[in-house]
């Protein structure tokens, strides 16, 4: 499956998250850090899904830059 993540930059650090994983973040010192961190979370939060017996949430989200 390949999910949307939203990559912010914060005043200290940048932080991810995954619109169709309520809860699944991370954070890091710069995007390439934070790149992989989310991609553990990702991992991480899918497992404890399965482990509890709920369901996987299907990705639905669309990511695109809009010109201005």
């Amino acid at each position: 499956m390949r999910y949307a993540v939203v990559i912010e930059k914060t005043d200290n650090n940048y932080s991810a998250y995954v619109p169709d994983l309520p809860g699944c973040v991370a954070t890091g010192d710069t995007v390439k850090i934070v790149e992989a961190e989310i991609r553990d979370a990702v991992r991480f939060h899918i497992e404890g899904l399965k482990e509890d017996g709920l369901p996987v949430p299907a990705p639905t989200s669309i990511a695109d830059y809009v010109e201005t």
